[in-house]
C-alpha cells in the first residue's frame, strides 16, 4: 500500500520526551518530509508567521498540546485564526494527557480543530489521521 507522504508536521509541545516520541514515530512510518519541533504557542506562531512572510505553505499537519507555558493551544488557536488564510490551511489535532473536562468543552470552539487524541501518538492514531486527511490517491 503506498502511503502519501506529507510536506510537513509542526508538533507544538513544551514536553520534550512527547517531542522525542511523536518524531521518532514520524520518522520510523516515513510520513513527512519535514519535521519542525516548537515548545509553546508563541513560538509556533513566529514560525508560521515567517513561513507566510516568505510565502512559503503551511505545515499540513499541527500536532498541538493544550498545556504550555507561554502561549498554550488555546491562546495558540486564536492566534492561528489571525495568521491563517485560504493558501495556508493545516489539519490541526490536540495530542493532550487532560482529563479536564472544560479543555474538551472549550475545543468545541475551534472548528479548525479535526480531533483531540491522548498522548503520546501511536501508530495507530497517526494512521488514522493519515487516513481521514491524507488519503493516499
Amino acid at each position: 500500500m503506498t502511503r502519501t507522504v506529507i510536506n510537513s508536521v509542526l508538533l507544538i509541545d513544551d514536553d520534550a520526551i512527547s517531542n522525542f516520541l511523536n518524531t521518532r514515530l514520524l520518522k520510523e512510518m516515513q510520513v513527512a518530509q519535514e519535521i519542525k519541533v516548537t515548545l509553546n504557542g508563541e513560538e509556533a506562531l513566529r514560525y508560521l508567521q515567517q513561513q507566510k512572510a516568505a510565502n512559503k505553505p503551511f505545515p499540513e499537519l499541527i500536532l498541538l498540546d493544550i498545556n504550555m507555558p507561554v502561549m498554550n493551544g488555546f491562546e495558540f488557536l486564536e492566534a492561528f485564526r489571525d495568521v491563517a488564510d485560504e493558501n495556508n490551511q493545516s489539519v490541526i489535532i490536540i495530542l493532550t494527557t487532560s482529563t479536564n473536562a472544560r479543555d474538551f468543552d472549550q475545543l468545541k470552539n475551534y472548528e479548525e480543530v479535526e480531533v483531540y487524541l491522548s498522548k503520546p501518538l501511536t501508530d495507530e492514531n497517526l494512521l488514522y489521521i493519515l487516513d481521514k486527511h491524507f488519503p493516499s490517491e
